[in-house]
């Protein structure tokens, strides 16, 4: 199932593994906020769309998938994953490292396996909403498979306020 045959890193992986998955387009809209807009243009609960951001480790980049309705705690992720100091990467640097550009940043199709952490409340869900990896396609998977096909471990790194 591609676009008119017109995949994406994160795509062209699902497909590889032979994942079961779905993808959802909608037109984006350059002045929406990314993670909440295709909640709300797919009609879809935001505590299952899931945003993909990049934080810097000790220096060292690591993934972080969390609700688009919460925060990333940072002090959570570098506590999982054994860091002393954590900081949202650089906008820049997110799109050098992921290989997308943002508001398409997929957790599936980097350049290379980044450490990735997924907030522990996807696993309520029997399917999440990801970035497929450019901005207005989000694909539908099993958290498990995402896991899977991403080395992530799964564990509480979303704040619930705000």
């Amino acid at each position: 199932m591609g676009m008119a045959g017109k995949g994406t890193p994160a795509t062209r992986v699902l497909d590889q593994a032979a994942v079961e998955h779905r993808l959802h387009s909608y037109v984006h809209d350059p002045d929406a906020a990314y993670g909440i807009e295709a909640a709300e243009v797919l009609g879809l609960d935001p505590e299952r769309v899931f945003k993909t951001l990049l934080a810097m480790l000790d220096g060292r980049p690591a993934v972080a998938v969390v609700p688009v309705s919460r925060q990333l705690d940072l002090k959570a992720l570098a506590a999982i994953l054994g860091a002393k100091r954590a900081t949202m990467a650089a906008p820049g640097d997110a799109e050098r490292l992921t290989g997308f550009v943002l508001g398409g940043i997929s957790p599936l199709g980097h350049k290379r396996l980044l450490p990735t952490v997924i907030d522990a409340s996807a696993r309520i869900h029997d399917a999440i909403f990801v970035s497929a990896g450019r901005r207005g396609l989000e694909v539908e998977l099993a958290p498990d498979d995402l896991a899977r096909l991403t080395g992530a471990t799964f564990a509480a790194i979303a704040t619930t306020g705000g």
